[in-house]
């Protein structure tokens, strides 16, 4: 299989060889870097969340570009809240003050309806590179990059929740009699949701307060992630796609939430309110017999790159060796945000900045950019899973990975449809009025409204073609 890549490799520039030239026999790594010296001297400006994400570029890629191509990059770190509207704004003031710029895939349709996102496909075919992109992930190159059939986005952060347990207690003789005499059921990864409550009760029972069957992340802004995807799992769908009146509210959203709140019996006291630094806490130190969320937990949880600086807010890891990786009950998981590159359409700048897009998106460097340590930047790519060099990395690391192409096979798209994070602040509105006493069926009835009101605030005809678009995805609902 990798023989017949290589050759598709050599083929593809072959086939844009009047526009490349004898570039024809280099990677798209190389052909990035031939092509974008002939912008040297160029600054492009690149907007990144602030925090670890900005380091891969401010320490890593952006120094290691302009010594390659003399193009200098001026990394632009916005807070996360402001990574949408700082890009909206200044599309509206058409400034071009951004040439490349990270984003959710969750505000590609708002963007790229919006005339703000150039199409990518002529670059991806002028410069050898639509063979490459196959080696990326189903679930991030199917879903994660188009909008209306074209490339708006290269996907940069493989972003995939999975279920953490811990390996010795699982694999306690004592702990596997007990459970196999109170449930008649082998004390095993739970496959469906009822599964993860009979063993988070059954931990909690046996070994709380000390160690909890499972925490959480349950905040707002965090817990609608892994809501969409149980609800999806039970069979639920957002919108009716006759009439867009949503439908989060059916009895599969009742379930779902109504099992939600029934699981934090079983987790430590005060969970509604945890967040993803709260739960990594209690995780890395052992508190917790499962729990779930994104790659970083697994490599932090085996100790990768905790002795570097960067990582000095997370916890010493004390569960070292003891992790298994699964996927969540349902065998859906959600991609759970994301990141992906693309370009303004005001940039002046658009050849140069798509072609350190590509540049760091390649096989080669991406490969580099997601063992950074510290960049939380999650492996996105086959090459990544299967990389000899990252399944060395800690002992469980092969394991860690196919789990990973398991969820990049699987893994369920976020919503992306006008007024995204509208519709998600209300729904996670809703779980934390459930989480707090709300009956679900209120709770729900309510966040519903508020979408439908949303939806005819948008126009209704614009997001019947955004949903239809969104929901053909193969990734949009469980198959």
């Amino acid at each position: 299989m990798f023989r017949r890549y290589l050759l598709a490799s050599c083929l593809t520039p072959l086939i844009t060889l009047g526009v490349i030239g004898a570039a024809w026999a280099q990677s798209p790594t190389d052909i990035a870097l031939t092509e974008a010296k002939k912008f040297s001297g160029t600054t492009l400006n690149y907007t990144s969340e602030a925090g670890l994400q900005a380091l891969d570029p401010i320490d890593f890629s952006g120094p290691l570009f302009e010594k390659l191509t003399g193009i200098k990059i001026n990394v632009i770190e916005l807070p996360h809240t402001e990574m949408f509207t700082k890009v909206m704004a200044e599309h509206q003031a058409g400034t071009g003050a951004y040439d490349l710029i990270n984003l959710v895939p969750a505000w590609l349709t708002d963007m790229a309806s919006a005339g703000a996102l150039e199409p990518l496909d002529a670059f991806i075919d002028k410069f050898g590179y639509r063979q490459e992109i196959q080696d990326i992930a189903p679930a991030f190159r199917d879903s994660w990059m188009t909008y209306q059939g074209k490339i708006y986005g290269l996907p940069d952060d493989g972003d995939v929740h999975l279920l953490y347990y811990r390996t010795d207690l699982f694999g306690d003789a004592a702990n596997k009699e007990a459970y196999k005499a109170k449930y008649n059921a082998d004390l095993a990864p739970p496959k469906t949701w009822e599964e993860f409550n009979n063993i988070c009760e059954f931990f909690t029972e046996k070994l709380g307060p000390k160690v909890y069957g499972a925490g959480m992340i349950l905040s707002r802004g965090q817990v609608e992630y892994g809501f969409m995807s149980r609800f999806r799992v039970e069979g639920g769908k957002f919108f009716d796609p006759n009439t867009m009146k949503a439908t989060i509210n059916s009895e599969q959203g009742i379930k779902a939430l109504t099992d939600l709140v029934k699981e934090t019996k079983c987790q430590p006291p005060g969970v509604q309110d945890w967040g993803y630094t709260e739960v990594l806490s209690a995780w890395l130190a052992g508190d917790l017999a499962m729990t779930m969320s994104w790659p970083p937990y697994g490599r932090w949880s085996a100790g990768y790159g905790l002795d570097r600086k960067e990582l000095n807010w997370v916890p010493k890891t004390q569960i070292a060796g003891k992790v298994g990786y699964a996927l969540p009950p349902g065998d859906a998981p959600e991609l759970a945000a994301g990141m992906i590159l693309a370009v303004p359409s005001t940039s002046k700048n658009k050849e140069a900045a798509y072609l350190f897009a590509q540049w760091m998106n390649s096989m080669q460097t991406s490969l580099e950019r997601v063992q950074l340590p510290y960049a939380q930047r999650d492996p996105f790519r086959t090459s990544h899973y299967a990389s000899a060099e990252y399944r060395s990395r800690w002992p469980q690391a092969g394991q860690y990975l196919d789990m990973l192409k398991e969820g990049g096979t699987k893994g369920l798209l976020d919503l992306s449809i006008k007024g995204t994070f509208q519709y998600q602040d209300a729904l996670a509105r809703a779980i934390q009025s459930g989480l707090s006493g709300t009956d679900p069926k209120e709770a729900l009835d309510l966040a519903a409204k508020e979408w439908d009101e949303i939806t005819e605030s948008i126009g209704l005809e614009a997001q019947t073609a955004a949903y239809k678009d969104w929901s053909s995805k193969p990734n949009a609902y469980p198959k």
